[in-house]
């Protein structure tokens, strides 16, 4: 059910059995949904030793994005409250050409477990996991690479659909939009999964997509400027709500919807609640969540109760991995249309596409 638990830990115990299991198997690089652990007995006995030290490395634009990078520092945060984890974060060079270092830093330091927050931390986790055989990383967007390595997967198409559920049923013009900071696979994903969603209410919906930088040019993801200029001509040709998935730059999307009283969706966090400008706030009608922020905690978490690498774990909507917010209560009448979407996806009624 889509509601407002889910912006607590709603998964955490169900994440966290899955991540110790799957983890403890090792090797492979295969994966799982957060659902199909077997049990949290399969972890193993061996606690690490001395203070939980955890290191984090941000994405591009870091901390304070009020998106992906700050869902993970929540997770982080957590941590350090509930598992007395000693943490430190680190942000890349704007341009992202530092992540090794980073990475490097952290285990130099001593920090183990160590997590890499984006896809773009693929390669230098690869790298610097094979330097640090003793030290476990865990990539966020990124499968496994390495028998020490943990890959936390999103179904970010899973989400999408319902916000394009969500946007095909509340559009008035019959046209919407969607924003993408880079154009690469991953950012794809969100297309596809809010087009999809959008026709499967409203087949004849006109959808204009706009991708901010090229794929390899990660500025997309923190350049509210052209988040601004490419909404703008979006709800001046006519579209009434506009969905970004571009971190940072999600914040000139928003400016953009308030200066044509038009409406916005957020994404990764609830971005109704992290942001701070009142006047932004209320045209964001709901926001897709990705709950990095339960999967930067429960690995860790399982880190601590002795689990290994070597594989992935997806979170998906059977775990609530993915949703909708639901702060302001301007999806509140349609949550019956969302919850029978949401429902045919987990039962395999609807297979939600992860391309164009």
């Amino acid at each position: 059910m889509l509601g407002k638990r889910f912006n607590r830990m709603a998964i955490g115990s169900v994440a966290g059995v899955m991540l110790m299991a799957v983890a403890a198997c090792g090797g492979g690089g295969g994966g799982t949904t957060a659902s199909e652990a077997p049990s949290s007995a399969a972890a193993s006995s061996e606690a690490p030793k001395g203070g939980l030290k955890v290191g984090l490395a941000f994405d591009v634009g870091g901390r304070g994005d009020k998106s992906f990078n700050d869902a993970a520092y929540a997770g982080l945060e957590k941590a350090k409250t509930d598992l007395n984890a000693d943490i430190k974060e680190l942000s890349p060079a704007a341009d992202g050409s530092n992540r090794g270092d980073l990475l490097r830093q952290l285990a130099d330091a001593d920090y183990n477990p160590i997590i890499g927050v984006g896809f773009a931390y693929g390669d230098d986790i690869k790298k610097v996991a094979a330097e640090y055989p003793d030290i476990q990383f865990a990539v966020v967007d990124s499968a496994s690479n390495g028998p020490n390595v943990t890959g936390l997967l999103f179904a970010e198409e899973q989400g999408s659909y319902l916000a394009g559920v969500a946007a095909a049923t509340k559009t008035k013009s019959n046209h919407v939009g969607f924003v993408g900071g880079v154009e690469n696979d991953l950012i794809k994903k969100f297309e596809a999964g809010f087009v999809a969603g959008v026709k499967s209410v409203k087949p004849d919906t006109k959808i204009d997509i706009k991708y901010l930088t090229p794929d390899g040019d990660f500025s997309g993801f923190k350049a509210p400027d052209k988040g601004k200029v490419a909404a703008e001509k979006m709800y001046q040709d006519g579209a009434d709500i506009v969905y970004h998935a571009s971190g940072d730059s999600g914040l000139g999307v928003f400016q953009a919807a308030a200066a044509a009283k038009k409406k916005a969706i957020g994404v990764d966090s609830d971005q109704r609640q992290t942001v701070k400008e009142t006047d932004l706030q209320s045209v964001i009608m709901t926001s897709m969540l990705k709950r990095v922020d339960v999967g930067v905690f429960e690995f860790i978490k399982a880190f601590q109760g002795g689990a290994k690498g070597g594989s992935n774990v997806t979170y998906d909507l059977k775990v609530d991995g993915v949703g909708l917010s639901t702060t302001g209560g301007e999806i509140d009448d349609i949550k019956d249309k969302l919850d029978t979407a949401k429902k045919d996806i987990v039962d395999g009624k609807i297979t939600v596409p992860s391309k164009p």
